[in-house]
């Protein structure tokens, strides 16, 4: 009778080829993973897309870069996009829908088109367009020919995509060409740098692309007919730099300026009549005088004129350039309504040029006090658009600002750095420290004050010394402190320094100097009050002299005429001619 058990060796034997298929099986599988794994790592996609520019039927690209809005047209009636140019070509080009015109200014032009208009204004004189400015929505388009010419960058339309890549004068573009091992004899270029990204073009070998960027062993390449892409650095050769050409610059306007010396300016405030020059002390080292005569008086741009001709002729005589000074009144309403519309600003210039003619003026000061914040923009505007005006009739251009504060009104709203690269000279206030109203008594205008106020300009805003005019005051305030209720009450009056000069000798006074404020400092109590007074005199203007200097700024200006004494003028002459 057979064992129903199997013979001993028979169970180990069947173990022996599970084992082994499982092995194989292990195997394979370990392999099919590996393949699997590489395929998804090293096995280049194969997929060709089409380049996404969202919708966008003609697409722009700037240095590599597809720009969201699209252009307009085709060939000589390609458009830009306003925002565009705004963007990456010139921040300061403006759309005035009050208006309904793009305005561009450059150093020596005010160009004004207005939409679906053919004539343009350059510099107030018509200039007829080939195709007009178009609005659509609340896209502005901008026809190229125009820009080009006043910007001087290169447009390149690809006839084959209708792309259109733009470049800015000066811009420098390494090309590099392609070369490749492929069978099919072409670089692919992706979507993005990696293998595994889609193909958006097959690039024959031996074409020249823009590099624009490297990534990880990849160039950002641009084909002439403006798809980018990734190309694997190892198919690129780097070829040449080419330099976009600029256009040819006019020729630069150059302010006058003292031969070998700063400008020595003073203000002539003029109210209602000019004075009797044949009264006027001599002011040696002057050689600029600004009378206040132009003054705005409505909202509409009407000037007020209060110029005389005899006073023009006086100062020739005494070898003074006349810049004649133009305010707005300090009326932030009109002014608000005057800067609203280039229409209204053209008429403010025009009338400035035609006063300049007809009184032989060599300049105009701009003296915008008291504007509202939201008037910046305007403001700068406005200084864009009269200063190529002005050069053109061989004009010196500068504007009047506070040192800078938190006021609104009073120095938040001028853009001095904007400013500054517009005009030919700035004149910086520096005085009113403690204005009249200040409830603490203090100088009008401490010396370590004024200092931090040039650096500020000179650091922070950004403004040439060669531009930097200092405002110097020819006043003090006699401060009055009295109790009333237990608590200090402090008022003030203006003086010119011949008041003070006067006071001192009367009252039998001894200034003294305090090294706090650079200055002579005075006190005396009378009727119960104590009166202070930093005063204005030889030893703090020629103090001031000294930051001019120290600084090399372009000269001095003070406020105001009549208010000095004489031998002031001599004091400023002698500290701006020795040398250190």
């Amino acid at each position: 009778m057979e064992s129903a058990n199997p013979p001993p060796g028979r169970p180990r034997k069947r173990s022996r080829t599970a084992l082994r298929l499982f092995g194989l099986l292990v195997f394979f599988g370990l392999a099919a993973l590996i393949m699997y794994y590489w395929f998804l790592t090293y096995y280049p996609n194969k997929q060709h897309v089409q380049p996404d520019y969202g919708g966008v039927q003609k697409p722009v690209f700037f240095r590599g870069e597809f720009i969201a809005d699209g252009a307009l047209g085709e060939k000589e009636s390609l458009k830009l996009p306003l925002d565009f140019i705004k963007e990456k070509v010139d921040p300061s080009i403006v759309y005035e829908s009050a208006s309904d015109s793009v305005i561009i200014t450059t150093k020596d032009k005010v160009v004004r088109m207005k939409t679906n208009a053919l004539t343009a204004m350059v510099n107030e004189k018509p200039l007829e367009l080939k195709f007009p400015i178009v609005k659509q929505q609340n896209d502005i388009y901008v026809p190229i020919d125009p820009i080009k010419q006043y910007y001087g960058f290169t447009v390149a339309e690809s006839a084959e995509t209708g792309n259109v890549v733009v470049h800015l004068q000066g811009d420098n573009v390494q090309w590099g060409k392609t070369e490749t091992s492929s069978k099919d004899g072409v670089a692919a270029m992706r979507r993005e740098p990696g293998i595994k990204s889609p193909i958006v073009a097959d690039v024959p070998a031996g074409e020249s692309v823009m590099i624009w960027s490297e990534h990880d062993g990849w160039y950002k390449a641009q084909r002439q007919n403006g798809v980018v892409g990734y190309i694997r650095k190892t198919e690129v050769v780097l070829d040449r730099v080419e330099t976009m050409p600029a256009r040819a610059e006019p020729k630069a306007y150059v302010p006058w300026k003292p031969l070998g010396g700063k400008i020595n300016m003073t203000w002539e405030q003029v109210t209602t009549k000019n004075p009797d020059t044949s009264k006027i002390a001599p002011m040696p080292g002057l050689n600029v005088i600004s009378p206040t005569w132009f003054h705005l008086v409505d909202g509409e741009g009407n000037l007020k004129n209060l110029a005389d001709a005899g006073y023009v002729k006086w100062a020739h005589e005494q070898s003074l350039q006349v810049w004649a000074l133009f305010s707005n009144g300090f009326d932030p309403k009109i002014t608000t309504e005057a800067l609203a519309t280039y229409d209204k600003r053209m008429k403010m210039i025009k009338q400035l040029l035609a006063f300049a003619q007809m009184y032989n003026l060599q300049g105009i000061n701009i003296d915008f006090e008291n504007v509202n914040l939201k008037d910046k923009a305007n403001l700068t505007q406005f200084v864009r658009e009269m200063t190529p005006l002005l050069h053109e009739q061989g004009l010196v251009v500068s504007i009047d600002v506070t040192t800078k504060s938190t006021s609104e009104n009073w120095s938040m709203f001028y853009d001095r750095p904007a400013l500054a690269e517009t005009v030919d000279y700035m004149m910086v206030m520096a005085y009113d420290e403690h204005w009249a109203s200040s409830p603490v008594a203090g100088s009008v205008s401490s010396l370590p004050w004024v200092e931090k106020g040039i650096v500020q300009f000179l650091n922070e805003e950004k403004v040439p010394a060669s531009k930097l005019v200092l405002g110097v005051p020819y006043y003090t305030r006699i401060w009055t402190e009295q109790t009333k209720n237990g608590k200090k009450e402090v008022t003030s009056r203006a003086v010119f320094m011949e008041t003070v000069v006067k006071l001192i000798k009367d009252k039998g006074l001894t200034p003294v100097y305090s090294a706090e404020t650079g200055q002579n400092y005075v006190e005396y109590t009378e009727d119960g009050k104590l009166n202070k007074i930093w005063i204005e005199d030889e030893t703090s203007m020629k103090a001031r002299i000294e930051l001019v200097k120290k600084y090399d700024l372009a000269g001095v200006a003070s406020w105001r005429r009549g208010y000095e004494v004489p031998e002031i003028w001599n004091a400023i002459k002698q500290s701006m001619e020795k040398r250190p």
